[in-house]
């Protein structure tokens, strides 16, 4: 059963999965044909901090760029939530982005951030309670792709804001039936949802593979993380990072590729990799503007508004779950 307890926040719901979870999945992906790992088990306190570096990576536009969009628009963005809202964040990270929305809405009644990562979640929810001391924070930590529940309201409406493209993540089907969820919990409230752009091959394939070798770090932590907190024996040195833009499948593909033949030992098992063969790490869909509010409407929700840079490069949608 999920547990509540008191916090320096006004309440905190914990959901995180356990590390049977983390083993199920690990053990289950590396069993497969195609070897893979989900890319929700990036989030660990480690990876959360990767992650917030490479998101200030020149050759990672996708942060900047919604960040202009929010700047320029976030009074509309804000006209659309409503008076009174209930900002729930899905993936709380680093929490910069909602601190510009929370500034244009119109007198919130509270901030729902959602996060796997339980220090992570934390440190943001009470860096975000300490500039907006009049907004009441209920943090959630959980898989938003699984089981959770948003705290009841008596006024006021839900309004989900998931920011950063990570609907992309998801396979078109994935992220349909995971919007149906999610307009099912917002209660007829609204979404407000970054979705990336299909663009130039180059700069796509930049923005996951920079110079510095950030996303390469977040990338093998997740074979840190499995050593570390599984028991695995996964040699760093033997594994390299590989993303490309996959353009029949309008997605980015993450790999981490095995450098020589070699095993890995977990959990009492035994899993073989060839040279070559690569564990399927992410994927990260990008849309054109009407194929996204297609696959919007087939979730049952309706597209109100969208706003791009003068690029064209990132997109941010308000959709109505009404």
């Amino acid at each position: 059963m999920p547990t509540t307890t008191a916090t320096l926040l006004d309440t905190f719901h914990d959901f995180q999965p356990d590390d049977q979870d983390f083993l199920s999945a690990v053990v289950d992906g590396l069993a497969a044909e195609r070897k893979s790992i989900p890319s929700k088990f990036f989030y660990d306190e480690a990876g959360s901090r990767l992650f917030d570096e490479i998101c200030g990576l020149a050759e990672y536009y996708p942060t900047r760029t919604e960040m202009l969009i929010l700047e320029k628009f976030k009074d509309q963005m804000a006209a659309l939530a409503g008076t009174h809202c209930h900002l729930v964040e899905l993936g709380s990270g680093s929490s910069i982005k909602t601190r510009t929305l929370m500034q244009a809405l119109d007198r919130p009644l509270g901030y729902i951030p959602i996060d796997i990562s339980r220090d992570h979640l934390m440190q943001s929810a009470q860096s975000f309670s300490q500039l907006f001391a009049d907004v009441p924070v209920a943090a959630i930590c959980a898989d938003y792709t699984t089981a959770f529940d948003l705290p009841a309201i008596a006024v006021g409406q839900y309004v989900g804001f998931y920011p950063g493209s990570t609907i992309g993540n998801f396979t078109p089907d994935e992220a349909v039936v995971f919007l149906q969820r999610l307009k099912h919990k917002l209660n007829g409230g609204g979404l407000l949802i970054g979705v990336d752009l299909i663009k130039d091959t180059a700069i796509l394939n930049a923005a996951y593979d920079d110079a510095r070798g950030v996303t390469a770090a977040f990338n093998k932590n997740l074979l840190v993380r499995c050593n570390r907190e599984l028991g695995a024996d996964f040699e760093l040195a033997a594994f390299a990072h590989r993303a490309f833009y996959n353009e029949a499948e309008c997605r980015i593909e993450m790999h981490l590729v095995s450098t020589r033949a070699q095993q890995v030992g977990i959990a009492d098992q035994v899993f073989a990799f060839a040279e070559d063969e690569t564990i399927h790490t992410e994927n990260s869909y990008k849309y054109s503007i009407d194929g996204f509010h297609t696959l919007a409407r087939r979730a049952g929700l309706t597209p109100v508004q969208v706003w791009t840079d003068p690029a064209k490069l990132f997109s941010v949608h308000y959709l109505s779950a009404g």
